[in-house]
């Protein structure tokens, strides 16, 4: 539903012909809303292929012939069941390369692994929220986008080689490679991911979210020299080294604490970012849309988030999101590029 669109909507706004193969009655985020899938399947065509019966079956090999590509999203039995590996579509096409995105990888088997269980199972809730609370997942989808991100990436790279091939990218794997600076911590070091009070980082200090007089900031002062300018505008003395500040955590958080305290999150913003310092007044989605209309495009009859790899020199094109099948009745349908 999420993972394997966006990732060939990304490969659709960067100029690949994306074909999107949806069984009879349509892929189920169709159910969702109409924004939904407009969100993860622009600049797509749409063809409708009963992929258990041989008039699909065959239809699918004449696109494979054509193509650079088939990513597939499913589990792993069905994968194999319908033949969308790239040993059984090979036949059609030695080049073809066969992405796999599923749950914990071809070989992991049919266990459920939607974006929070994924989340959940691999430690990212566990490690997120307020150390006196209960688990949090964050407010999107971060596994499934970011599965999307590498499967487009693994598919890119193997199309590059000149070589067909079978891909495997699982939602599991992907979360755990990103959780990489804490699992090497855990594992070279023997210390475990802690949480602390407004998601403040292991090692920075200070680097977290701070109440202000209205609203939360954003800090994140990552060496010493963000650290002198925001104790000069601040009127801070002291804790000039990282080590010291992180060896002093709690009285380094009270004074920041008490310090950001008297001004609001936009003024502390607007008087820190002309230094160079990271910081940030933290935004509803809302309001970051509003501040950043450079980025709403607008394809067909809905305004979408436009891709977030610009190519200099190129203007991107944004096409709605297909109609069911609009594809076969196309007269061109039987020269795809890519798929």
């Amino acid at each position: 539903m999420l993972a394997g669109p966006y990732a060939t909507m990304m490969l659709a706004d960067l100029g690949a012909e994306v074909i999107k193969i949806e069984p009879p009655g349509g892929e189920i985020s169709r159910q969702v809303s109409d924004s939904y899938f407009a969100s993860l399947n622009r600049n797509k065509r749409s063809v409708c292929l009963d992929l258990t019966s041989d008039e699909g079956r065959r239809r699918l090999g004449e696109l494979v012939a054509k193509s650079h590509a088939l990513l597939v999203n499913m589990k792993p039995s069905v994968i194999r069941k319908l033949g969308l590996t790239y040993d059984a579509l090979s036949q059609f096409n030695p080049r073809i390369v066969c992405v796999a995105l599923t749950g914990y990888g071809l070989e992991g088997g049919d266990d459920p692994a939607f974006d929070y269980v994924v989340q959940a199972a691999t430690g990212v809730a566990a490690m997120t929220g307020d150390p006196d609370g209960p688990p949090t997942l964050p407010g999107y989808s971060s596994a499934d986008n970011s599965t999307g991100l590498t499967a487009a990436l693994g598919l890119l790279a193997q199309v590059v080689s000149g070589r067909g091939g079978q891909i495997d990218v699982s939602l599991r794997d992907v979360m755990l490679s990103q959780l990489n600076y804490r699992a090497a911590a855990y594992l070279n070091d023997g210390a475990a991911p802690q949480r602390h009070p407004f998601g403040a980082h292991s090692y920075y200090v200070p680097a977290q979210l701070f109440p202000t007089s209205d609203g939360y900031l954003a800090l994140f002062i990552t060496h010493d020299g963000f650290w002198r300018s925001f104790a000069g505008e601040a009127g801070i003395d002291g804790f000039e080294k990282m080590a010291e500040r992180a060896a002093r955590r709690d009285e380094v958080l009270d004074l920041v604490t008490a310090t950001l305290a008297k001004d609001t999150a936009r003024n502390w913003e607007a008087r820190l970012r002309p230094l160079g310092i990271p910081a940030a007044a933290v935004r509803s989605l809302p309001e970051a849309l509003e501040a950043t209309p450079d980025v709403i495009v607008t394809a067909g009859d809905k305004r979408l988030v436009r891709g977030s790899i610009r190519v200099v020199g190129h203007e991107a094109e944004y096409r709605p999101a297909p109609a069911l099948d609009e594809y076969s009745a196309q007269p061109d349908s039987a020269q795809p590029h890519s798929s």
